[in-house]
């Protein structure tokens, strides 16, 4: 008799194997496997796991129709260690664990994610059909696939939730082995135990300040926020004539136009860019420029999409040390944190799209009053060079100097430049004064990219609102009051018995005498030059302008179509 049990299980097994390999190559068959007595329906569930698993593995993830498993290796690891035993379910019935589940997948948009990614739609309509049809209560294979998909919607969910969507898989912790054991695998564990799976989840979200305000606010924003998807306007454009074709299309879908009229003319869509324009607060010219543009775009499910990447943006933070220096690039902002205290902010002015200025981790190594400038390479082929095959005269009129690898200055005028055409066998540098371009203080940090902070001789443009203006380097407005704090902060960090070389009175005193000087930096100062485009700010979410088009590349790689 047991002999004759086995056969038939393994025979269950194998017509269930055949039954997906059937559905793979014909997406039109469904199988059924029902279980009168609802006693034997978990062993069965558990036979059909291990195939489907074993069809999975030589499938690309693929188990049924077009249901796929993200984290496959995770899954057969874990349910190999549990003997292939479903978790979610008992005798036909939900463990109300799997409740919970379901509850979170169908509210993960208050936690920046997409429910759509951890097959919502598909378990929404299986527990349905399972609530609703006593035939598809009995079958094994709903039972399966419900199974599999929860496991697979945790150990997504979870891994999403710890290190965000951003990182490709070669570096994800899903490829790591160790984490399988270490992480996953007892989490799937303790939320089975306690039946609720928010503790675990929350657990596994960073600690910042930041993203702990942001991720509060998405609450309300989900709640009230217009899920209607827009047609997206690429600028700048290339094809004209395609660009104000998908224009009218964007403002038909605000309201805006005629429906009735297929093609509108010039003089007819610039009046509807106008209506547009004056009902959304923006400069009424009729014209679908950048800003109008940025507006059309700007719909509150875009707005998801940013706080969703920002939120991934926080996860890939390392562990923020107590004191540490933080510029947000398209917030235009420098602040000082000392124990999650901002001490100092600051506007900056930051590199133009063309001239981006690179996310980076570093630590401020030493300060320069009244610098040299010494130019990029960059600057010199884009516009130096180009200036000097017109007029050799052109360094001295703004002040540079030519000089060689001995530290020589050589004559412009003794140059054949129409010979160059990228890279100069010399360095170009402005001299110390109130006209150098890095003004009169600047600060220094290990980086690959040759940027760093300074003052500057263009003040004023701190009033624009926008300020993406740069060749790359950080301008910060408060230098002053930032160098007086790094050298506060050299001064706490000097141990009895110690002298240090400079303090706050030496600086004014070298700033005074017009002197230039290097100061070494004893304690250095971690600096985080980072790019957020949303954040918390007064009880508000506060979005940023796209200003490298960053997030919109992020969006279009992970979130296509959401």
């Amino acid at each position: 008799m047991l002999r004759k049990a086995n056969f038939i299980r393994i025979f269950s097994t194998g017509l269930l194997f055949f039954c997906f390999f059937s559905c793979k190559n014909n997406h039109s068959v469904k199988e059924k496997e029902i279980v009168k007595a609802p006693e034997k329906m978990d062993d069965q569930i558990a036979d059909n796991i291990k195939a489907v698993l074993l069809f999975a593995n030589n499938s690309n993830g693929i188990i049924y129709d077009s249901t796929r498993l993200s984290e496959l290796n995770l899954l057969n690891s874990f349910y190999e260690k549990n003997n292939y035993q479903g978790i979610w379910s008992k005798k036909e019935t939900w463990n109300p664990v799997a409740d919970s589940m379901f509850e979170f997948i169908k509210n993960s948009r208050y936690y920046g994610l997409f429910p759509e990614d951890y097959h919502y739609k598909e378990l929404d309509t299986l527990r349905a059909q399972i609530a609703n049809d006593s035939l598809v209560r009995m079958d094994a294979i709903a039972w399966t696939k419900a199974d599999l998909m929860l496991s697979d919607a945790f150990m997504k969910t979870l891994k999403d939730l710890k290190e965000g969507r951003l990182l490709p898989d070669s570096v994800s912790i899903v490829s790591k082995n160790n984490y399988a054991d270490s992480f996953f695998i007892p989490n799937l564990q303790k939320i089975i135990e306690s039946n609720s799976v928010s503790p675990t989840f929350q657990n596994a979200e960073p600690r910042d300040s930041a993203y702990i305000s942001l991720k509060a606010l998405l609450v309300n924003f989900v709640d009230s926020m217009n899920p209607k998807k827009y047609l997206y306007l690429d600028y700048p454009y290339k094809d004209t004539v395609a660009f104000y074709k998908k224009l009218y299309e964007r403002l038909l879908q605000s309201g805006f136009g005629n429906k009735e009229i297929a093609a509108p003319d010039s003089a007819q869509l610039s009046n509807e860019v106008k209506k547009y324009q004056a009902k959304h607060r923006l400069t009424v010219d009729g014209k679908a420029g950048e800003g109008t543009v940025r507006a059309l775009n700007f719909t509150d499910n875009e707005k998801f999409r940013r706080i969703a990447v920002t939120l991934d943006r926080y996860k890939s933070l390392p562990e923020l040390p107590e004191t540490y220096i933080w510029v947000n690039l398209p917030g235009f902002y420098l602040k000082v944190f000392d124990h999650d205290t901002v001490v100092l902010e600051s506007k900056v002015i930051v590199g133009k799209p063309s001239t981006p200025t690179p996310r980076l981790t570093s630590k401020i190594t030493n300060m320069v009053t009244y610098p040299n400038w010494t130019i990029p390479e960059s600057i010199i082929k884009k516009d130096i060079l180009p200036a000097l095959k017109n007029n050799p005269g052109y360094l001295a009129s703004k002040g540079f100097s030519l000089v060689d690898s001995h530290g020589e200055t050589v004559n412009p005028y003794t140059v054949n430049w129409s010979k160059y055409t990228k890279a100069i066998p010399w360095k170009i540098v402005q001299g110390s004064g109130d006209d150098n371009a890095l003004g009169i203080f600047k600060f220094n940090f290990n980086n690959p990219y040759s940027v760093y902070l300074h003052d500057t001789n263009q003040r004023y443009l701190f009033q624009n609102s926008q300020r993406a203006l740069s060749h790359g380097c950080v301008r910060v407005q408060k230098w002053e009051a930032l160098a007086f704090y790094i050298a506060q902060n050299d001064s706490l960090a000097t141990k009895e018995g110690e002298q240090l070389a400079y303090n706050t009175d030496s600086i004014k005193t070298w700033i005074a005498n017009k002197a230039r000087k290097t100061i070494m930096v004893k304690k250095r100062l971690p600096l985080f030059i980072e790019y957020f485009t949303c954040e918390a700010k007064n009880n508000k979410i506060v979005f940023y302008n796209d200003i490298y088009n960053e997030d919109q590349v992020l969006e279009q790689k992970y979130f296509a179509n959401k």
